[in-house]
């Protein structure tokens, strides 16, 4: 192993770490906000469900700004900004779990937090994705990217049984001090690198709307594939409940394992054959999977769909993140990785939703087609991409 590799290695380690416990502070709150608005509040699912959704609305906004904030001043200001908001909503949230409010204004804090959790997170990700596509560079912008995805996601894998025990145990308050104490534990990991320098200018203006134009097709690919994730993780244990099959947690570990393996294992891959080819392979994957869920009968088949899944969606998001990188300018990276994050919110934000409405006309398994049909959709389209790709 050369010099140069030991260092990439060494500077992705220290990025999927700090961003690990940065997100830690969303990981730990995600399953336990409906549950205090439900329990402790006393009010309607139906508001707890929207305080869960209202970050993602806040993020999908906030992403053209967060871009812009990280091409046109600083990708490391732009990301300690959000670990800032990070540790904002998680006080705003602190306060509204006082005793001493009535219901209605606590619930009001609460969403003032969770907006305020949304922008963060636009902050925080755009601006550590941008900035370190600045210092390792664009041609490993897929090893990036999926480092990025495996911290998240390994902290969702332990933030949410961590919230729940520290919410059960101790409350609601105490949880919402350790989400503020933890950005300042990944913070602390980047204090010391070197800022990547601004790169936007007047000269090299251009609108959030022309990103979005140059960028929209891998941007809907991620969002096709985000139906897969969303849909599975919102309605995979009630299927099994509704089938009265055993294991109903395991679907998720098995998504989980699929996901996190595929990334551990090629996570090179899209520098390396291209982000175009690698989607429409593991498209393919997510479809087998979803289809599996649909029209599986047994325990068996449905865990083994729930893990095709998992390995499917895995590489899809830097697959299309490097074309992304590809084909937009330097200093216009932070801006199109903003556009390109808000396709997968949009994903996660709606796709649960209009699937439980299939869900209470149809049943479980029409979820699982919604997913599959996504996927071929996405699929689709990257065929068309390397069709064209290969004319010129």
């Amino acid at each position: 192993m050369d010099t140069e590799d030991v260092t990439l290695r060494r500077r992705l380690l220290r990025m999927g770490v700090a961003i690990f416990f940065s997100y830690l502070s969303v990981a730990v709150a995600l399953p336990v906000v409906s549950m205090h608005v439900g329990g402790t509040l006393g009010l309607a699912n139906w508001l707890g469900g929207l305080a869960v959704g209202v970050a993602f609305v806040s993020t999908i906004l906030s992403r053209g700004y967060a871009g812009y904030f990280a091409d046109a001043r600083s990708p490391k200001g732009c990301a300690m900004w959000g670990l800032l908001l990070y540790m904002a909503a998680a006080g705003i949230c602190l306060l509204s779990s006082g005793d001493w409010l009535p219901g209605s204004l606590s619930y009001a804090l609460l969403l003032c937090g969770r907006l305020v959790l949304g922008v963060g997170e636009s902050m925080a990700l755009v601006g550590m994705t941008s900035w370190h596509i600045s210092l390792i560079g664009p041609r490993h912008s897929g090893r990036i990217l999926s480092a990025v995805g495996m911290a998240m996601y390994g902290a969702f894998a332990v933030g949410g049984p961590l919230g729940l025990e520290v919410y059960e145990r101790h409350g609601f308050g105490t949880l919402m001090c350790l989400s503020l104490l933890l950005p300042l534990l990944g913070g602390s990991l980047l204090l010391g690198v070197r800022d990547a320098a601004a790169q936007r200018n007047a000269a090299t203006e251009k609108s959030f709307l022309w990103v979005v134009r140059v960028i929209w097709r891998q941007g809907a690919v991620v969002c096709l594939q985000g139906v897969g994730f969303a849909v599975l993780g919102a309605f995979i244990s009630l299927h099994f409940k509704s089938r009265g099959w055993p294991h109903a947690g395991w679907g998720l570990t098995c998504f989980g394992s699929g996901f996190v393996l595929c990334r551990l294992l090629f996570g090179a891959l899209p520098d390396k054959i291209g982000g175009v080819r690698l989607a429409s392979c593991s498209l393919a994957v997510e479809l087998l999977g979803q289809s599996l869920l649909w029209l599986g009968t047994d325990v068996s088949t449905a865990l083994a769909g729930a893990l095709l899944t998992g390995l499917g969606c895995s590489m899809v998001f830097p697959a299309m993140g490097v074309e992304v990188v590809r084909r937009v300018p330097p200093e216009l990276r932070g801006t199109a990785f903003g556009g390109f994050a808000a396709f997968q919110d949009v994903a996660y934000a709606f796709s649960a939703p209009v699937a439980g409405w299939l869900a209470d006309a149809h049943g479980y398994p029409v979820v699982f087609l919604m997913g599959a049909l996504a996927a071929a959709l996405g699929l689709t389209i990257t065929i068309c991409m390397r069709n064209e790709a290969a004319r010129y």
